[in-house]
């Protein structure tokens, strides 16, 4: 099957430079949700992938596509085809005629419609089958709205065929009164569609190429017209403006939402969770106001995940406690560890098992292993930290020293006492104590106690006195001046 997604329209209510398409709603772009569905429909036997007819914001929409595709080999096979004039969704379509095979139906999709499902395309699909090099049908997705302004609609004759398609700018008063409406989605037989294509006018209020005239054309043709609707109202609503696009989003998280409380997971309110990737999560798992899953996040049995927590591309172990306001990122946590609140774990932090992770604590780019612990104000870069090792506050290891990174070794069974500075590259040998305050430039040996401090004296001082504020200092008296007479007297 041709798979056309048209994307060229600029969405000036979007009001941003951005171009419509690559808003984004869950973390994607618009346009990946279409693709994302176009290529799992077409499959991986397909030989072509999808054409994107790009117009406003071409380079940003090719640079996109460029990006995702090594990303995501199957976005190699997408191609583009350029509207360089939007003059309407007809003139978008006939910019990739070349591109079709004449063997294949084609599906038009809409780069703004970013959850139409997998399932009601199939099933759109299926109306349109017929024998291979010959003109099947024309199935076309329609849908019943309350409220319909603004959209195009369907009419049809005495016996229920659909005979034509008319935009709301067209509409007569009693046409405007029919709710089933056009979702722009649809199946065409694709040797009729050159033609159809090529027959199109610009006779209408907006001057535009619409690709809705198809309909009456195939009508004349005695080509059958099909008609399918999706289960859900919103997999045929596009997007235009922010609160379309805020909306939608909602819609879209509470969907995931629901997902995950099926399969037994224990949100605390459903409408304030964000999935922007995949979350996949085991049994018991429990997950409070305002959490935010970015990329693939792995949530293990019995998980426990604080309010306003962000997790991005990391996997959880079992029974493991995020408190609130913590910030993990590309990291491993084994099970039965405690994290935050306010901890950040860094890409390549991976916690072995009861490791706890206190408030304002970082780990990046480090392995620690099994009932280690770091429970308030530490930094932890570039290291490697063994068993039962409790680093202290105020600790940090100084890993980097203006141009490379240095690795720090902490081994078993170390005591780190507060505020010490381990400056890498240095290793703590097995059993070694660090006192408090020490600035660890050389290995410390192991199962002896390392200082590094300056000696403390005391000494006999005076603490200063506060001035009183806005005091006028006492002039001294002037001096007495003899007078003449008296210098004459006593001469």
């Amino acid at each position: 099957m041709n798979i056309v997604i048209l994307a060229a329209g600029q969405g000036k209510r979007m009001k941003s430079a951005l171009p419509k398409v690559l808003q984004t709603l869950a973390g994607k772009p618009l346009l990946q949700h279409v693709l994302n569905t176009a290529l799992d429909l077409q499959g991986k036997s397909a030989k072509t992938g999808p054409i994107v007819v790009v117009g406003h914001g071409a380079a940003d929409v090719k640079q996109f596509l460029h990006i995702a595709s090594e990303q995501d080999a199957r976005f190699g096979k997408v191609s583009t085809a350029l509207q360089a004039e939007q003059k309407g969704t007809g003139h978008a379509l006939l910019q990739a005629l070349s591109k079709l095979d004449v063997n294949e139906p084609t599906l038009v999709l809409y780069g703004d419609v970013p959850l139409t499902s997998k399932k009601t395309l199939s099933k759109l699909a299926k109306l349109a089958d017929g024998v291979p090099g010959q003109d099947s049908a024309l199935a076309l997705l329609t849908q019943n709205f309350s409220n319909p302004t603004g959209y195009g609609r369907i009419v049809r004759d005495m016996d229920g065929s659909v005979k034509a398609i008319v935009e709301e700018k067209d509409a007569s008063p009693d046409q405007k009164r029919i709710q089933e409406i056009n979702t722009g989605i649809m199946v065409l037989p694709t040797n009729s569609l050159k033609k159809w294509l090529k027959a199109l006018r610009a006779s209408n209020a907006q001057g535009e190429y619409y690709l809705t005239d198809v309909i009456a054309m195939a009508v004349k043709d005695g080509v059958p017209i099909r008609t399918a609707q999706a289960d859900s109202e919103y997999e045929t609503v596009g997007v235009n403006s922010r609160d379309q696009l805020a909306s939608l989003e909602r819609v879209y998280q509470l969907n995931q939402a629901n997902v995950l409380m099926d399969a037994g997971v224990c949100l605390a309110d459903p409408a304030r969770i964000d999935i922007r990737g995949t979350l996949e999560c085991g049994t018991d798992v429990f997950i409070d106001v305002g959490c935010v899953f970015e990329g693939c996040v792995t949530l293990a049995s019995g998980t426990k995940i604080g309010p306003y927590c962000i997790v991005r591309n990391s996997v959880i172990g079992k029974n493991v406690t995020i408190h609130p306001y913590s910030h993990i990122d590309g990291a491993q946590v084994g099970a039965n560890s405690l994290i935050g609140p306010y901890a950040r774990l860094r890409p390549g932090a991976d916690l072995a098992n009861d490791v706890h992770i206190g408030n304002f604590v970082e780990v990046k780019n480090s392995k620690i292993a099994s009932n280690s612990k770091a429970n308030h104000l530490a930094y932890v870069g570039d290291s490697i930290v063994g068993s039962r090792v409790n680093i202290g506050a105020g600790t940090i290891t100084c890993n980097y020293d203006g141009v490379n990174k240095h690795q720090t070794i902490i081994e078993d069974d170390v005591f780190i006492g507060s505020d010490t500075q381990l400056v890498a590259p240095v290793r703590v040998g097995r059993g070694a104590t660090l006192g408090a305050g020490t600035t660890l430039t050389k290995d410390a040996p192991p199962n002896q106690l390392t200082v590094s401090r300056a000696k403390q004296i005391s000494l006999q001082w005076q603490r200063p006195v506060k001035q009183e504020k806005n005091v006028v200092a006492k002039k001294s008296a002037p001096k007495k001046v003899a007078s003449k007479k008296s210098v004459k007297a006593k001469k």
